[in-house]
């Protein structure tokens, strides 16, 4: 089945790149078998850190909840498997500098008992507000890499006038191709999860969204959306242009709406989730298994046997390598996400998250040449899929100058890495933006807390005003009292008095 088109926005810039995905889409997804140790991150979201609730020492069953949220935004986070609590201890993890993480380490004891299936109910009978509550205990992210809690997501939308449901299957970066292979083996599920969001947020009309280099997910999802009948879903066809998997890209290309500066998608009525994230909803919410797995590429020229794998969340990124044949003599780095937005790590002790959607291993990076100075060609400004000026913000990050970065959207950046492959002078601008809004971050968090000291300091004032205003009327009242009393309760008034000064000395 070809999807039809429909009328689509214009996106603007991109690349047309090479893929490099056949090789680890010949074969089906392979299932990784339960490590003899899982690594779990209590940091595997957007939001603060989840908070423990076992310790060292305690047996956990497979989807106990081990990490419970802390605060409005967050995630729990669920036991991979059975087994011992060996470590709550930092472990490195894939981060862009290769820092460490607090992290809940589990020795398995083999025999993946999980625990017992709670009673389930109909999600069709239950009220939406019921629903979103079961989601955030389902541990579930945006599994296309932002990692944004999905029930929270749900019921910001579920606070505006939302029109659309988009389930985002374009996968424009090369290399990565898990979403492609789940479309094709778990199409049925991806629309039953579908149908979970649109009850969960009340809305009639979703679209799930294809680039057309992926015929056979295309076709999958055709056939399972016609035995489903349900035309509340639509299939629609993209370009495959990179990088139209952008959530404000693709509301552009499929709504042909404008998310406006520094909006969200629900500011034009729609709200965006990855195909692997209504998977996922799927099995929480009809088989009451929380979000404890996920496929993941493994591929590049650094491993034999380039291949999708469907690992436990916590794998030591080691293991899934075995799966894929082992290294090459070739290897040079790791990468865990696609080329273009992925983070390399230096080792592969690091655990599989909730955020890994590719495991990279290559023989080298795209080749540079030596950093030369701007000479203002605009071929940047071409391709940014955001139309910014990169040239102009380059200037701006240099002179770290904030206001002139904020007044040209540097804050819209997407970090999407096209503007670094066109530059003829081989400037990692994409590095140095995401260093600048680094530094804008810490200058608003600095002018927050410096806002919080303020209200704080003037709370007291006006609290100590208050006492102060309080105490002098108090003492007015006894003299208005005592003058009226005589002379002898004046005296025991200023006898309580010298006493209350006594005591306030001492």
């Amino acid at each position: 089945m070809t999807a039809p088109t429909y009328d689509l926005g214009k996106l603007h810039g991109g690349l047309r790149l090479l893929g490099h995905k056949q090789a680890s889409t010949t074969q089906s997804i392979l299932d990784v078998p339960v490590p003899s140790q899982l690594v779990l991150p209590i940091e595997q979201h957007v939001g603060e850190p989840a908070q423990p609730v076992v310790g060292v020492g305690d047996y956990v069953l497979k989807g106990q909840l081990i990490a419970e949220p802390d605060g409005e935004l967050g995630a729990p986070v669920h036991a991979s498997s059975s087994g011992t609590v060996v470590a709550i201890e930092r472990w490195p993890v894939s981060r862009r500098h290769g820092d460490k993480a607090p992290c809940i380490v589990i020795e398995c004891d083999g025999k993946d008992a999980a625990v017992p299936d709670p009673a389930t109910t109909d999600y069709q009978s239950q009220a939406p507000a019921d629903l979103l509550l079961r989601i955030l205990d389902g541990g579930i992210v945006g599994l296309g890499g932002a990692v944004f809690p999905t029930a929270q997501k749900l019921m910001q939308a579920r606070t505006c006038d939302t029109e659309y449901l988009i389930l985002n299957g374009v996968e424009c970066e090369p290399y990565i191709s898990c979403d492609d292979v789940l479309m094709r083996e778990r199409a049925p599920e991806i629309l039953t999860g579908a149908q979970v969001l649109m009850h969960a947020l009340q809305i009639n009309d979703c679209f799930v969204v294809v680039e057309s280099d992926k015929p056979e997910a295309i076709r999958r999802l055709g056939e399972a959306l016609a035995e489903l009948g349900d035309d509340r879903i639509v299939l629609k066809q993209v370009p495959t242009i990179y990088p139209s998997g952008g959530e404000d890209q693709l509301v552009q290309l499929v709504t042909n709406r404008e998310v406006p500066s520094g909006g969200l998608p629900t500011d034009v009525g729609c709200i965006v989730q990855n195909v692997g994230t209504a998977a996922a909803v799927h099995d929480w919410i009809l088989r009451s298994e929380p979000l404890i797995s996920r496929v993941t590429t493994v591929t590049g020229d650094g491993v034999v046997s380039p291949v999708n794998i469907r690992a436990r969340i916590g794998t030591p990124i080691e293991e899934v390598i075995q799966l894929a044949g082992g290294y090459t003599e070739h290897v040079k780095h790791l990468i865990i996400g696609g080329p273009m937005t992925g983070k390399s790590v230096t080792t592969d002790e690091v655990p599989l998250v909730k955020a890994s959607n590719c495991v990279l291993a290559i023989s080298d990076t795209a080749p540079k040449g030596d950093e030369l100075a701007c000479i203002r060609c605009g071929d940047c400004a071409a391709v940014c899929p955001v139309q910014l000026l990169p040239q102009q913000l380059f200037w701006y990050a240099c002179a770290d100058d904030e206001k002139k970065l904020r007044e040209f959207g540097l804050i819209d950046c997407i970090e999407c890495g096209c503007c670094d492959l066109v530059c003829p002078s081989h400037i990692p601008l994409t590095a140095d933006f995401r260093i600048a809004k680094g530094r804008i971050r810490e200058l608003a968090d600095e002018k927050s807390r410096a806002e919080r000291a303020r209200q704080r300091f003037e709370a007291r004032n006006q609290r100590l005003e208050k006492e102060q205003e309080e105490r002098e009327a108090e003492l007015a009242r006894q003299k208005d009292s005592a003058r009226s009393a005589g002379p002898a309760a004046i005296a025991e008034i200023l006898k309580r008095k010298q006493q209350e000064k006594k005591d306030d000395s001492g």
